[in-house]
């Protein structure tokens, strides 16, 4: 027009005079300047001068004052004047002419302009498809338009907060989860109480740890998820002290996990003579160890009455059963060979065990995986499900299962009780469901829905492939939180998932699954506060230093969730200093540890 200008969408990474990286902002790029610096010298005429040398602002706008229409009927003048060619009298001569002049050359080639600028731009970016839509009314209704889009995010936005808001756990929250943990945990360990509590505190009988004296060769299985691991673990002492291990890795079909409790030992020992040929050991029998990740009444180490499945686990017949008689049945049932069991443990005590072979202050065990669960070392005197008051004895928590009383009722969410509610195991598990790698992705994607059902994303239209559980894996959580990929990355991802997105729902998309990590590490973090605290105060201490051992995917590959988990111990038990050890090699290691152990006392009791 009169004069020119550009504006247009820019990722924010790119914005370095805005803070912030996601998204993208409207750039105005006042391109009329463009050639002030000298760039466009070389391409400048002396009649481009002479007009700039005459207009009110020499040296500034030169681009603007080769492009637009104030200035280039003046620039046709100065070019007819210069060829002379034709009788134009004072029509021509007079700088400036009648107002009529300067207009007309532009009017002329209005219809010409558009199509050489189309031609040009396609001409310049052949891999770019460019539509050019005339604006028939103006700035003013831009405007006015801006206006209204602002007033309409700013409304969604308000939506979206005002969903997410229970979501987002005060300090004063996480303090009350806290203390509500520290209530079901004295309710566990006690006689009277324990029928009763929901964080069932069950005694495993591990009682020593490591001393760098065991040696020898140990199996151990580990079964927690839909993976179960066979290992041999050689245990070495003196000089050579360390631990060698073999493992390898066995998928559990979803129809053994809940097909019959025959069925799935009859896997598992298959895998093991499989483990067996693979190592050449067939004929060999070893002491082993059996890392079992769901809840067990344990009257002895070597026996685990299993109370319920857990984490999508819905084998028949076992309930009820120790599951080392189970497993030796299904062995016997085979009759290719013969094992030692000599242990049965939770995961959380095998990671404790674990890096406790690392680090002597590791007397913690922590597991954030597909499911979630702890275990610590409390004085016997307080564990009034064992006789004696001496020493101390590793306590499998089941923590999971807190919250099934209806304490954490407060601050469960409508998106919460969906998930819960459609699961394998309604009403049981609930902590579990809020923070364990199993649930967290659903729960997005249950957000996500009521989102795009009040129109605050993905324009209003559900897809089908919105509506499948399970299509929001908890990894997808771990990929789209990744402070290394942009928005571009996070779409790809939606649209891997079948999720046609902007880059407006791309950053809806992360936010949602942030609030939903952070809450999920921060009730992780109330639940260890608690343990750590209630360790402190059994031992009479102003200051408590511990370690954790930590295992499972969701601590490991999530990319904050380690770091506000840490954050929120911190905070919720100022008295403690709490060092938290990632365990590398697994919970079946600890296993082979505490069979090794196990084996060790064994011996010194016979001699």
């Amino acid at each position: 027009g009169t004069g020119t200008n550009a504006c247009y969408m820019e990722e924010m990474r790119h914005i370095d005079l805005v803070e912030g990286d996601e998204g993208r902002m409207c750039i105005n790029m006042e391109w009329g300047a463009f050639g002030d610096d000298g760039v466009l010298n070389d391409i400048r005429t002396e009649f481009d001068r002479e007009i700039d040398m005459g207009s009110l602002n020499p040296g500034k706008q030169l681009f603007e004052k080769m492009i637009s229409g104030m200035y280039m009927g003046e620039l046709v003048r100065l070019i007819l004047r210069s060829a002379s060619k034709y009788p134009l009298g004072p029509l021509v001569w007079s700088p400036g002419g009648p107002q009529r002049v300067p207009l007309r050359p532009p009017l002329l080639l209005l219809p010409s302009f558009a199509r050489r600028l189309h031609k040009t731009v396609r001409k310049l970016l052949p891999d770019c498809e460019i539509r050019f839509i005339r604006s028939e009314d103006g700035s003013g209704k831009g405007a006015a338009m801006v206006t209204a889009v602002a007033y309409r995010l700013a409304a969604q936005h308000q939506a979206r907060q005002k969903i997410l808001e229970p979501l987002k756990l005060s300090h004063e929250q996480l303090l009350e989860v806290k203390e509500r943990m520290r209530i079901e945990m004295e309710k566990g360990l006690g006689k009277e109480t324990h029928a009763e509590a929901t964080v069932k505190m069950l005694p495993t009988y591990v009682c020593s740890t490591p001393d760098g004296t065991e040696k020898g060769d140990f199996l151990a299985l580990d079964l927690g998820g839909t993976n179960f691991r066979v290992l041999l673990v050689r245990v070495r002492n003196g000089m050579r002290r360390g631990v060698e291990m073999h493992n390898k890795i066995y998928s559990i079909p979803v129809e053994i996990m809940q097909g019959t409790g025959e069925e799935l030992f009859d896997h598992i020992v298959h895998c093991i003579s499989d483990f067996l040929e693979y190592m050449g050991m067939k004929g060999v029998s070893l002491p082993l160890g059996f890392t079992f990740s769901f809840p067990c009444q344990q009257n002895n180490l070597d026996e685990g009455i299993l109370l319920k499945w857990t984490k999508g686990f819905k084998a028949t017949g076992c309930e009820g059963e120790d599951v080392v008689g189970l497993l030796k049945e299904a062995i016997h049932r085979r009759e290719e060979f013969d094992l030692d069991v000599v242990a049965v443990v939770n995961d959380t005590v095998g990671t404790m065990m674990t890096c406790g072979y690392e680090d002597p202050y590791c007397e913690v065990g922590l597991i954030v995986g597909t499911g979630s669960n702890a275990c610590y070392m409390e004085e016997m005197r307080n564990v009034e499900l064992v006789e004696g008051d001496e020493g101390r004895m590793c306590v499998n928590m089941e923590w999971g299962a807190f919250g099934d009383s209806g304490c954490l009722d407060d601050i469960r969410t409508e998106f919460d009780v969906a998930v819960d509610e459609l699961s394998l195991n309604p009403g049981k598990q609930r902590y579990e469901k809020m923070i364990s790698g199993m649930y967290l992705g659903e729960i997005v994607r249950n957000i996500l829905m009521d989102f795009t059902k009040k129109g605050l994303l993905f324009r209003g239209r559900i897809s089908e492939r919105l509506k499948t559980r399970g299509i929001f894996e908890t990894k997808f959580l771990s990929q789209i939180e990744s402070d290394c990929l942009a928005l571009l990355q996070v779409r790809s991802i939606l649209q891997h998932l079948g999720l046609e997105s902007t880059c407006d729902d791309s950053i809806i998309v992360k936010e949602v699954c942030t609030v939903v990590a952070r809450r999920a590490a921060q009730l992780c973090g109330a639940g260890m506060a608690a343990v750590v605290d209630k360790i402190r105060e059994n031992r009479g201490l102003d200051f408590l230093k511990v370690t954790v051992g930590v295992d499972g995917t969701l601590y490991k590959l999530h990319p904050h969730f380690s770091t506000v988990l840490q954050e929120t111990v911190k905070e919720l038990s100022p008295k403690c200093e709490v060092t938290f050890l990632q365990s590398e090699d697994g919970s079946g290691k600890g296993a082979a540890l505490i069979t090794a152990v196990a084996c060790r006392i064994r011996e010194a009791g016979q001699r």
